[in-house]
Formats: structure tokens, C-alpha cells, sequence
């Protein structure tokens, strides 16, 4: 069984935040699996109150977006790891990155960004860091005008980064999906 993990905020105030990437990525991936399984039903993530995550759970694949808020997340993967008992090497980690220019990305096992306090906190929680990393670039300020990493990973993304952004959902979307079924 492997475990894909989406990092964000909950809330329709976060939706569309750089912050919130990990949240898309997660809904594109759940998009794909049903297009690939069209006699699956068309169901939706649920709530999962015990786990405080929302959940789309199939026979060798779960999906979570935990709504404990970015730097909390690490409590909601140790328990969901604990009740299925998935080894951290079939955790994937899906997260926005500010090491990595917008539309790029990484894939990486127990390596991630020099300061992620979400990734952080589920290394804390799991006392190791051997799972693996989808870093999401996000990076696009201004270099003469930037403002601080945490406010701007809480912006939404501008109608002009929207594109760019849609379309490397999709690619990483078919990457991991490719990966974890190899």
C-alpha cells in the first residue's frame, strides 16, 4: 500500500495558495486514478475525523489532504501509517517548494527543501526522513522586490503563474502515478 500525501491548509481562504499545491496535486491524482478505472465509482474525498484528513482510499493507494494546517501535518501521516501500517518508504510526500523555480519539480527520497516546517514536522512525528519528496516549485518573486517565503507561499498564485502551474499539476500527476505502480 502506498500512502500519497498532499500538503496544504484547509479552507476555502487557502484554496488557491502556493502553500496549497501538495492540496491540487492530490485532487489531480485521484482525477487520474478514476479516468484510468472508469468503472470505479465517481466519489469524492471524505472526511476522516479520527485521522483529521480528508481521504480517497483505494486497494493500494491512499490519498490525504490533512486539515491540521501545513505545519501540523506530521500527526495526521504517523496515524495514518500506524492504522494501515505502511512503511515510511511507500510514503510520498507532495509539498511546495521555494528551493525550486515555478514549474519545476523534484523527486527525491529522504531528501527535501533546507526549511519546510510541513515536511518538518511529519520527519519529527516519524523520527526519520527516508520517504520520498514530490518538491513542487513555487519560487517566482520578484528579486528585487521580494517579500518573506512565508507570506508569500500564503498568496494565491497570479492569473499569469496559473497556467504554468495547471500544467505541471498534470505532469507530476502522471509521474507519480507512473513511479508508484512500477
Amino acid at each position: 500500500m502506498k500512502l500519497i500525501v498532499g500538503l496544504g491548509n484547509p479552507g476555502e481562504k487557502h484554496k488557491n495558495n502556493r502553500h496549497n499545491v501538495g492540496f491540487m496535486i492530490i485532487d489531480e491524482i485521484r482525477d487520474e486514478i478514476l479516468l484510468m478505472k472508469p468503472n470505479e465509482e465517481r466519489r469524492c474525498f471524505e472526511m476522516q475525523e479520527k485521522f483529521n484528513t480528508e481521504i480517497f482510499k483505494l486497494e493500494k493507494i491512499i490519498l490525504i489532504k490533512p486539515q491540521t494546517y501545513m505545519n501540523s501535518s506530521g500527526k495526521t501521516v504517523k496515524k495514518i501509517l500506524d492504522h494501515f501500517k505502511i512503511k515510511t518508504s511507500d510514503l510520498w510526500v507532495i509539498h511546495d517548494d521555494l528551493d525550486i523555480p515555478l514549474g519545476d519539480f523534484k523527486i527525491q527520497k529522504g531528501k527535501g527543501p533546507k526549511l519546510h516546517k510541513g515536511v518538518m514536522s511529519i520527519e519529527k512525528e516519524l523520527g526519520k526522513s527516508d520517504f520520498w519528496r514530490v518538491r513542487v516549485g513555487v519560487e517566482n518573486r520578484d528579486s528585487k522586490n521580494r517579500i518573506p517565503g512565508e507570506a508569500y507561499v500564503l498568496q494565491d498564485f497570479k492569473e499569469e503563474e496559473r497556467e504554468i502551474v495547471k500544467s505541471v499539476i498534470k505532469k507530476i500527476s502522471k509521474e507519480v502515478l507512473s513511479l508508484i505502480n512500477e
